[in-house]
């Protein structure tokens, strides 16, 4: 990143030259390069009303390189710290990953694919209970792998999203909080607000949930910038 030009440059390995126009496409998502900020700022700069520099021209949303890994990710986050949550998700990698010689001394596995989490035998809670993971988690996991091998959400556009949320909703495990952040995360869904957060309600306070609905809706068709810019502030 070279925020003195406002230029990102991607440097690609020689192994991957066939999958150049793939990996471009997943750099653009993830750092939300299409974005135009200032559309964004026109509707957002009414949050510096709220608390000055609440919002900051140029805010993206950043999604996701690996949809499967940022929904799991999402699974294990669920009412734990950050620090516990990156504890789990190494665990997972390290047992189900491939290792990998990178040549990067933090990158040494590879995430594993949803067909690997499938393709295990027996409850799911049986192979992640001993990593640690609760067994409600651990069958929603299972269950968001089978979703990915069956295709049954697009997890890489937004076109569809309120159905994607509903079926998403559908898995034991998976409540509101969780399906919008997927939705956010992972498809880049720009209208996003999370306002049972705990984040977003303390750097909105003294605001309660129903008065923050209210405060967002100003915000649209953005929210989902509005939220990030909110978490930025803590």
């Amino acid at each position: 990143n070279l925020p003195q030009e406002n230029t990102l440059v991607v440097t690609l390995s020689n192994s991957l030259s066939e999958a150049t126009s793939q990996v471009l496409a997943r750099v653009s998502h993830l750092f939300d390069l299409e974005c135009d900020p200032l559309a964004v700022y026109a509707v957002l700069d009414s949050m510096n009303s709220i608390r000055p520099d609440l919002f900051t021209m140029g805010t993206r949303l950043p999604c996701s390189f690996n949809p499967f890994e940022m929904v799991v990710r999402a699974i294990l986050g669920q009412q734990i710290t950050v620090k516990a949550a990156r504890t789990l998700a190494g665990r997972f990698v390290k047992t189900f990953g491939k290792p990998l010689e990178s040549g990067i001394s933090s990158l040494t596995y590879t995430f594993p694919l949803p067909e690997e989490i499938v393709a295990l035998e027996g409850p799911i809670e049986n192979h992640l209970g001993p990593l640690g993971i609760m067994a409600r988690r651990a069958k929603a996991i299972g269950q968001l792998a089978k979703v990915f091998v069956q295709g049954e959400i697009d997890f890489y556009h937004c076109e569809e999203s309120q159905d994607a949320i509903i079926k998403l909703l559908t898995i034991p495990g998976i409540g509101h909080w969780t399906a919008n952040y997927i939705a956010m995360r992972t498809m880049g869904c720009k209208d996003i607000f999370l306002e049972t957060d705990v984040g977003i309600r303390k750097a909105l306070a003294p605001y309660q949930s129903k008065e923050l609905l209210q405060v967002a809706e100003q915000w649209r068709p953005w929210r989902s910038y509005a939220t990030v810019a909110l978490w930025n502030s803590l």
